[in-house]
């Protein structure tokens, strides 16, 4: 959900995901006199109910002025009031699905220590959370209900730091708070999912499951569970690099006569979906890039994307049924997946009516067409693209995210992708980047030392999805299980969805998106100082003088750009 409250002093926007609000604000035509003596925005929000309001409070950052309230533990959040906000958009990560909030936004002035909040440029904005379920509507393009859960992907906190410091993690454990927090809803929803046949009429169900990783043990549990009631359930697993893993799963499960290896040849199995199927007609499919493993659910960040649309599911079916042939040859395969959609015309754009199943392997060594046209929609973005990389950055991501054409795009990344790289995006300044990175002892004064779940190889980023435009009226989300390199499309077993004009998926992909870029991006930058042996601790902290922070925003860069197509959309 989106909405614009337009001030005659302030406008304000509100995009709404399911846990995240992002807000975005500027001054009216005719008020840049207000950006003068700003020391930042005090951020009030209050929970709705019924028309009346049920709590009401100023929201609450971890930056604050140097010398007001000192003493205190490193991490402690303190209100926007006291310590406002030095930037002109906000994320708030406590939001709940399905509830109606008002953001009030109020300019800061005065002395950090004599503060004068400016109520009457301020303007508030109402917004209303998506819920986890929902959509569906003729609005949506594709008619579909998509339900989306994101872990939390960041173990590396302030917030888990503080609510939870150094817990030893116990990946049996899932429904242990930390676990819950890291979890935020995925583990749950997948569980959940499954055992949608595992109830009284389990008999009318059926369960086909094509597997990369599959060795956490409660959800092989909960595929036991529904067999055990009756459903019928066919798990297909990867038997090449995860081979010892998943079978030692599978036998502590009791769930060896569900399963069967899938075939090996080049490249990977990499699939991780799960059609539903009540009396013989599929009805909805889990997909997205979450393995099913302690780390893919509760460590580096992942999606899991549940629809509910009888056609998409059939032809995940379809697709399980090619896979799982006992003779599957690549060839055919990829034959099959071209015939079910063929890829795209280079520069086109993909329909509104539906969603495109971008099945592989479907290309061919040394012509990657599909991966090309990713990189060119990518590159077709008007105002703001976002990208994530679980692992390298293909060359034909790379020139489209070096383009200096006026667009934002923004890029997280599993590992720094190198200094060439960084360079050029430097000069570019319309490329935002954001490598994983965790703050270390000493990097701020006033910042806890983080540590990750230890579950992990690569450590940060799991997803792979695209943004085209996300905040504008006609939106595009590339999502699945390709890491948007070659092999991905020519030799691996991948899914990949294209969903287009569904605002109410884009509005919660991108919250997320920006949830974990900007969590990224600050440790990203305190990263470089200390290898550069430039750290500052007082980086951290507020500054007290106007000039040294409002100017940023409205000379020519990324910060301009952001202030600018967030607003604007």
């Amino acid at each position: 959900m989106r909405k614009l409250e337009q001030g005659q002093v302030l406008n304000v926007r509100a995009i709404g995901g399911s846990y995240v609000v992002t807000l975005a604000w500027d001054f009216a035509e005719g008020q840049d006199h207000k950006r003068t003596g700003l020391l930042g925005f005090a951020i009030e929000r209050s929970e709705t109910k019924d028309g009346n309001v049920i709590e009401r409070y100023y929201l609450r950052g971890i930056k604050r002025f140097k010398f007001k309230d000192e003493g205190l533990a490193p991490g402690t959040p303190m209100p926007t009031s006291e310590h406002p906000v030095q930037s002109f958009q906000w994320g708030d990560y406590t939001a709940k699905a399905a509830t109606t909030y008002r953001f009030k936004v109020t300019p800061v002035y005065g002395k950090p220590k004599l503060l004068e909040l400016d109520e009457a440029s301020s303007t508030t904005v109402e917004i209303t959370t998506e819920a986890e379920e929902g959509g569906g509507t003729a609005d949506d393009g594709d008619g579909a209900s998509h339900n989306i859960y994101f872990n939390r992907g960041a173990a590396g906190s302030q917030a888990f730091a503080r609510k939870f410091g150094k817990v030893k993690l116990d990946e049996n454990k899932p429904q242990s708070d930390p676990m819950v927090w890291l979890s935020r809803g995925l583990f749950e929803a997948l569980t959940n999912f499954i055992t949608l046949a595992a109830k009284e009429d389990a008999s009318d169900y059926k369960l086909r499951a094509m597997l990369y990783e599959f060795r956490y043990l409660p959800v092989g549990q909960a595929f036991k569970e529904a067999a055990d009631a009756g459903a019928d359930v066919d798990i297909r697993y990867e038997a090449q690099s995860y081979k010892d893993d998943n079978e030692a799963m599978i036998k502590k499960a009791g769930i060896k006569d569900l399963c069967t290896p899938q075939k090996s040849r080049g490249g990977i199995r990499h699939n991780k979906f799960i059609v539903l199927i009540h009396k013989d007609k599929p009805v909805a499919v889990w997909t997205g890039s979450t393995n099913i493993s302690a780390g893919g659910i509760f460590g580096h960040s992942n999606v899991g994307h549940e629809i509910w649309d009888a056609d998409l599911a059939q032809s995940f079916l379809d697709f399980w049924e090619r896979l799982a042939k006992p003779d599957v040859k690549p060839a055919k395969l990829k034959a099959e997946n071209l015939e079910v959609e063929p890829t795209p015309e280079p520069g086109s754009r993909p329909p509104k009516e539906r969603m495109l199943t971008l099945y592989c392997p479907r290309d061919d060594k040394g012509d990657e067409l599909t991966l090309q046209w990713y990189a060119d929609l990518l590159g077709s973005a008007k105002r703001i693209g976002c990208i994530s990389f679980a692992f390298n950055l293909d060359s034909d991501f790379h020139d489209v995210l070096v383009k200096d054409d006026g667009a934002l795009r923004y890029a997280v990344f599993d590992k720094n992708p190198g200094k060439e790289f960084e360079d050029e995006v430097f000069r570019i300044k319309n490329t935002v980047m954001a490598p994983g990175a965790i703050l270390k002892k000493g990097d701020l004064e006033n910042f806890q030392a983080e540590k990750l779940t230890g579950f992990n190889k690569n450590l940060y980023i799991h997803d792979k999805f695209i943004l085209i435009d996300p905040l504008g009226d006609d939106p595009i989300v590339v999502t699945g299980t390709a890491n948007f390199s070659k092999p991905s499309q020519y030799q691996n077993d991948e899914n990949m969805l294209v969903i287009r004009a569904n605002k109410r998926v884009a509005d919660i992909y991108f919250g997320e998106f920006m949830r974990i870029f900007d969590h990224l991006y600050s440790r990203y930058i305190v990263k470089k100082m200390r290898e550069a042996g430039k750290n500052d601790p007082d980086t951290g902290f507020l500054k007290e003088d106007w000039q040294l922070w409002v100017p940023a925003h409205f000379k020519d860069g990324p910060k301009k750009l952001r202030r600018q197509f967030f607003m604007e959309g």
